[in-house]
């Protein structure tokens, strides 16, 4: 005796004519979604917080520890003022992202990896900072890449 059942011709088949590998799990796309989501509010906060960072940086050049010679040295000053730019460019298009706008997507892959690049040049100034940020400019790099479109 066959375990499995011949299918009728007029029934309609448990795999809907297409195999299981080819079929789009609701699982997966759902939490690419939800990926694309929680990027929007990383980048909502982290906006936020570089906007204070860089306020820190322009009120108090004490805030931050003086380093010695750095290949890439810059005033802390004007880390201030680069932090707060692009803490409010952040802020504005991980809104963009929540409102589901088409410019966010990429202007989020933009500005998260120009992001990561500025704190890779900050990290002598706030090392754990600056690597916990580069860990998550690269998720939000990966969540917008990531996203797929649903079919039409």
């Amino acid at each position: 005796m066959s375990q499995h059942a011949a299918s009728s011709p007029g029934a309609p088949s448990h795999g809907g004519g297409r195999s299981w590998s080819s079929q789009p799990s609701a699982r997966q796309s759902g939490w690419v979604t939800g990926g694309v989501v929680f990027a929007g509010v990383l980048m909502l906060c982290n906006g936020a917080l570089a906007i204070l960072q860089g306020i820190a940086a322009i009120a108090e050049d004490d805030v931050y520890a003086r380093i010695g010679t750095y290949v890439y040295e810059f005033s802390i000053t004007g880390w201030g003022v680069v932090h707060v730019i692009l803490g409010a460019l952040v802020l504005v298009t991980g809104y963009g992202l929540l409102k589901d706008m088409a410019w966010a997507r990429i202007a989020g892959i933009f500005l998260a990896a120009l992001s990561l690049v500025a704190q890779f040049l900050f990290l002598p100034y706030a090392p754990v900072w600056s690597v916990i940020m580069m860990a998550i400019d690269v998720f939000v790099i990966w969540a917008l890449a990531s996203r797929q479109d649903a079919a039409a």
